[in-house]
């Protein structure tokens, strides 16, 4: 008999849940609070409760085999009266408008935990209660219905007999794919070199998945050289993997669109390779770029009475899902766009629901990282999914941006403002949080300058207060410092004193924008709204591996909750997979990417180049320093340097730059001395159209030289693919290391507290990494022939040059341009 398994939420939702999408009661998450009112009020429930019971069980309908599962929120078991499940739901629907039928879902749930426990404890009689938590007042009220052990029985048996056609599709889809996916062929008619050896490493960490050693699932990074293949070598040992029977699931997670795009056409060639493969694949966008109709500040608009896209959504949902789980299985941005017109759903919303229906679900880190907008339907617990992480060099730095939060003074005092005359319970809340800032500021303003001497002698942190004397001290006080510089302090505890008001603004703000949706300063508050939570939400996972940082700019003062190691928490997401996949160009030293990223026993692989090495023309020329204090007085040299790479063959070229002074100091030397190249500069707030206008100037078979300028880590020095002669060269000018701050100097420290590399970790890796990237933008194919030029005398030094990647043995180091101009005529001519 086929068998599926079926979680008792999904069960009952899929069949249960109908209406509209409604973000006054879901889109502000006043949920936020809601496993800790469960556990308040199982608490408060006494003896005889037992709390988060596991249930499961075996049942049969039209010839399917069901497995369920799922966890009651509490049962009654007290032998003075008929046992109890109880189903604690939060909610943010006034309390006066709760009934006892307003969401037949949540009585369906407890109906099922109960008709399970009545069964295996042969209870003929049991209860299901529903506790409802009203969170803006905290005022709870209880419904209690009474069941037969036969009453339940029969309307579990009927959910079932509903459920039985979209499991029997299931499964039949599940045979159908595994037989496709097993017999699935590589798409080319031979592997390019380093492919096949980047596939096997991906399919042996798939087919491993979790043991004794690998609880939290078979961990692999791996470093391959640009212009293999990745997407593919990663993709297909992936889905060969799910056709044998390990994976149920394929998340490709990007940090960029490009990357997406890259999985999408791999996909693409498999299914052209191969007609008839059963392969269903969906790309999940943010919401606000897909959005169908937003509102006059270009916002979703979830409302039912404004949206035609979100009024009756999930009554139309499962028409909309049987039309297309008939089809061709491909569903992209543009094609769930197309969809939801056609028959007017929320293309966001069915997109998520898609992804359960789907064999490979394409989006950004954030699906599987962020603690907020994760993939809860799948995350929450873990699954069989195989986890692939495209570009995993982006991943520390976007980790720790998704665990932190910052808030503004600013933005208090302008929602004050917006709000008029008049008193009210916000505006009350409002003023009171934009005090406690006003005295932080004064007191950071204060404190910062006197301490920067800190910066060179840490160890007097833990010595000295931040309070100042008896006679300036203010009523609010702070923890203790770690250090201070240029009005900014660093707390290694959580503010309190700031985080109480702000937590108190959150109610009447909530209450406000409800009752106020068409005002004027509507769309100002919402954001206020939303930086609130943020922040709440990053002092609720505040521990050891974040600190505090304030920052006094003129009138305004900035919290910051940094999360500076964000290893336990990327740790935790990759454990609700069976295994996981790093891979990217740069992912040197390996030791440094398995600390940060929470996998210290990851097995990590470096691919050898596949490509000739002759085919690579690498120079630096060392006597050149662009220190930040050596700038103004290098630019001629660099110019010049520039010069002799671009004059050496009429062609395309990049110049890849720390900052955008920088650039446009050495732009505007070059420009002057040099007017018979051409240059174009990339700009700092360029839009996707001048972008795309940048790299069309990069023209295949040019007939001029063309030089652009760029800057390290940005847009152009990763993930673009300018193969052939449309780039037969870059210059590296300096070694990326990212500007001292008084941030970075804290990340300095904490991982000198940790390991003793506190410089490595948040200057050295990080910066050559992107000179890496920039580099890789060269070599693209086994065709492609260029040159890499290095532009800094610390790429002489041992602690840069043991970074290289092992392709860079050839490096020559010259002593002057006349040498440079030599050797690439030299190397244009062979």
């Amino acid at each position: 008999m086929p068998a599926i398994h079926l979680p008792i939420r999904q069960l009952v939702e899929f069949l249960l849940h109908t209406g509209s999408i409604d973000s006054r009661f879901a889109g502000f998450d006043r949920a936020l609070e809601g496993a800790r009112i469960h556990r308040r009020l199982q608490k408060a429930a006494g003896e005889g409760y037992e709390a988060e019971v596991f249930l499961s069980a075996e049942r049969e309908a039209d010839g399917i085999a069901f497995t369920l599962e799922g966890r009651a929120d509490g049962i009654f078991t007290d032998e003075g009266g008929p046992v109890t499940i109880d189903e604690i739901k939060t909610t943010a629907v006034p309390f006066e408008e709760i009934t006892e039928e307003m969401n037949p879902c949540h009585w369906a749930q407890g109906m099922v935990y109960a008709a399970i426990y009545s069964d295996q404890q042969s209870l003929s009689k049991i209860n299901v209660r529903l506790t409802y938590y009203q969170i803006d007042t905290d005022q709870i009220i209880r419904f209690v219905r009474h069941f037969s052990r036969e009453e339940l029985d029969t309307f579990l048996r009927g959910l079932l007999q509903q459920y039985a056609p979209w499991a029997q599709r299931q499964l039949d889809w599940s045979v159908r794919r595994a037989e496709s996916l097993s017999a699935l062929r590589f798409p080319f008619a031979e592997y390019r070199p380093g492919q096949r050896a980047l596939a096997g490493e991906v399919y042996r960490a798939c087919r491993a998945g979790k043991d004794a050693d690998h609880k939290g699932g078979t961990r692999l990074f791996c470093q391959a050289p640009t212009g293999i293949g990745k997407t593919m070598s990663a993709i297909f040992p992936a889905l060969r993997s799910m056709g044998e029977g390990s994976g149920e699931k394929l998340f490709y997670l990007t940090a960029r669109n490009t990357t997406q795009a890259a999985a999408e056409d791999a996909i693409a060639r498999l299914r052209a390779a191969d007609p008839g493969l059963a392969l269903r694949s969906v790309t999940l966008t943010a919401k606000e770029k897909v959005c169908l109709h937003p509102d006059a500040e270009g916002r979703p608009a979830c409302l039912p009475e404004m949206c035609p896209f979100a009024n009756g959504y999930y009554s139309r949902v499962k028409d909309v899902l049987a039309a297309l789980l008939d089809g061709p299985g491909s569903f992209d941005r543009a094609a769930l766009a197309d969809t939801a017109r056609q028959f007017s759903v929320c293309p966001f919303e069915l997109g998520l629901d898609l992804s359960e229906w789907c064999d490979v679900v394409i989006g950004d880190y954030n699906y599987l990282f962020d603690p907020v907008v994760h993939l809860k339907r799948f995350f929450d617990a873990s699954g069989d999914w195989l986890f692939l992480i495209d570009e995993a060099h982006n991943l520390p730095d976007r980790a720790r941006a998704m665990y932190s939060a910052s808030f503004s003074k600013s933005s208090l005092t302008d929602a004050k403002r917006a709000l008029g005359k008049g008193k009210s319970s916000l505006k009350t809340a409002l003023s009171k949080a934009d005090k406690a800032f006003l005295e932080a500021r004064k007191l950071c303003g204060k404190l910062a300058p006197r301490r920067a001497a800190l910066e060179t002698a840490p160890e007097e942190a833990a010595q000295t207060s931040l309070l100042p004397g008896p006679a300036d001290a203010p009523a609010l006080e702070l923890p203790e410092p770690i250090f201070a510089r240029e009005g900014t302090v660093f707390l290694r505890e959580l503010p309190a004193a700031l985080l109480t008001p702000l937590r108190a603004v959150q109610a009447p703000l909530q209450d406000w924008l409800e009752a106020n949706p068409d005002a004027d300063a509507h769309a100002q508050l919402l954001d206020l709204y939303f930086a609130v939570q943020d922040i709440t939400r990053a002092a609720e996972r505040y521990d050891s591996h974040f600190v505090t940082q304030l920052s006094a700019y003129g009138s305004d003062l900035t919290l910051h909750l940094l999360c500076l190691d964000p290893a336990p928490f990327v740790d935790a997401s990759l454990a609700a997979g069976r295994s996981a996949a790093l891979f990217s160009a740069t992912l040197a030293p390996p030791g440094y990417y398995r600390g940060v990223l929470g996998c210290p026993d990851a097995r990590a692989v470096a691919l050898e180049s596949p490509f000739p090495a002759e085919n690579l023309g690498l120079y630096c020329l060392p006597n050149i320093s662009t220190r930040y204090r050596d700038r103004d007085a290098s630019v001629q040299a660099v110019s010049d340097a520039l010069a002799r790479l671009a004059l050496s063959k009429t062609g395309n070229y990049l110049a890849f730059f720390p900052s955008y002074a920088y650039l446009r100091q050495v732009r505007e030397d070059f420009a002057a001395r040099y007017p018979g190249i051409r240059t174009l500069a990339q700009e700092s707030k360029a839009d996707d159209a001048a972008r795309a206008e940048f790299l069309a100037a990069f023209v295949p078979d040019p007939k001029e030289t063309l030089l652009g300028f760029g800057v390290l880590g940005g847009v152009f020095g990763e993930g673009v693919d300018l193969a052939g002669d449309r780039l037969i060269g870059c210059a590296i000018v300096g070694v990326g290391l990212p500007q001292v701050n008084p941030r970075q100097e804290m990340l300095r420290r904490y991982y000198d507290e940790q390991n003793g590399c506190g410089f490595d970790y948040a200057y050295r890796f990080p910066g050559m990494n992107k000179v890496l990237q920039a580099a890789g933008r060269v070599i693209r194919t086994p065709e492609d022939k260029g040159v890499v030029l290095l532009l800094d005398d610390r790429f002489a030094l041992p602690e840069y040059a043991r970074l290289f990647p092992p392709h860079w043995r050839h490096i020559r180091y010259l002593r002057s341009n006349d040498e440079l101009e030599q050797q690439l005529h030299h190397f244009w001519q062979n």
